[in-house]
C-alpha cells in the first residue's frame, strides 16, 4: 500500500493559495485516475484507488498545515505504511516557480507541514518538492504562502500539476528516476517560458507612453 499525500490548509478561502500546491495536485490526481469520493477519516480527506499496478491511498489533511502530521501519522499507522511508501507533495519556496525536485528523507527546509509529519512519523519519506519561489525576505514568506496565485502564475500552475499528476504512477512504482526526468524535462520548458513571457512584458512595459 502507498499513501499519497497532499499537503495544504483546508476551506474555500485557502483553495488558491500558493501554500496548497500540494492538494491542487492530489485532487489532479484523484480527477484523473480510478479513485473512490474522499471520506473523511484521520482528521482528513482520503480516497482509495490504484495507479498501475499499485495500490494507493490519498490523503489531504483537515488539521491546517502545522498540524499535518496529526492526520498523516494516524493514516500511516493504521495501515501500516513504509517510510518509502509515503509520498508528500508541497509547495517549496527555496524552489523557483515550476522547477521540480524529488528526495527522501532529509531535512525539512523550514516547512511547517514536512515538521508536523516528521515529528509523527519520521524524516524517511519521498518529498516532491513544487517550486512557488521566494518572496525575497523573511518577513514576507508568510504572506507569500498563504496568497493566491497571481494570474500570470496560472499558466505554468495548471501545467505542472498535469505533469506531475501525468508522472506520479512512475514513482509509485519505485521509478523515481524517470520520474524525475519527465518532470524535470517539463519544469524546465516550463521556467524557460514564463522568463520570456516576463522579459516580454517587462518589454511591453517600457515601451508603452506614459
Amino acid at each position: 500500500m502507498n499513501l499519497l499525500v497532499g499537503l495544504g490548509n483546508p476551506g474555500l478561502v485557502y483553495s488558491e493559495n500558493r501554500h496548497n500546491l500540494g492538494f491542487m495536485v492530489v485532487d489532479e490526481i484523484h480527477r484523473r485516475y480510478d479513485f473512490a469520493p474522499y471520506r473523511l477519516k484521520f482528521d482528513g480527506e482520503l480516497s482509495e484507488g490504484e495507479l498501475g499496478t499499485a495500490k494507493v491511498l490519498l490523503l489531504k489533511p483537515t488539521t491546517f498545515m502545522n498540524e499535518s502530521g496529526k492526520c498523516v501519522g494516524a493514516a500511516a499507522r493504521f495501515y501500516k505504511i513504509a517510510p518509502d511508501k509515503l509520498i508528500v507533495l508541497h509547495d517549496e519556496i527555496d524552489l523557483a516557480p515550476g522547477k521540480v525536485r524529488v528526495k527522501i528523507g532529509g531535512g525539512m527546509a523550514g516547512h511547517n507541514g514536512l515538521k508536523s509529519i516528521g515529528q509523527h512519523f519520521g524524516q524517511e519519506f519521498w518529498r516532491v518538492r513544487i517550486g512557488i519561489g521566494h518572496p525575497g525576505e523573511k518577513d514576507l514568506v508568510t504572506g507569500h504562502v498563504l496568497r493566491d496565485f497571481a494570474p500570470t502564475d496560472r499558466n505554468w500552475v495548471s501545467k505542472i500539476i498535469d505533469v506531475i499528476a501525468d508522472a506520479i504512477p512512475l514513482l509509485i512504482l519505485g521509478r523515481d528516476t524517470e520520474f524525475m526526468a519527465k518532470v524535470g524535462l517539463a519544469s524546465g520548458l516550463l521556467q524557460k517560458v514564463d522568463t520570456k513571457e516576463k522579459d516580454w512584458a517587462s518589454n511591453r512595459q517600457k515601451e508603452s507612453p506614459k
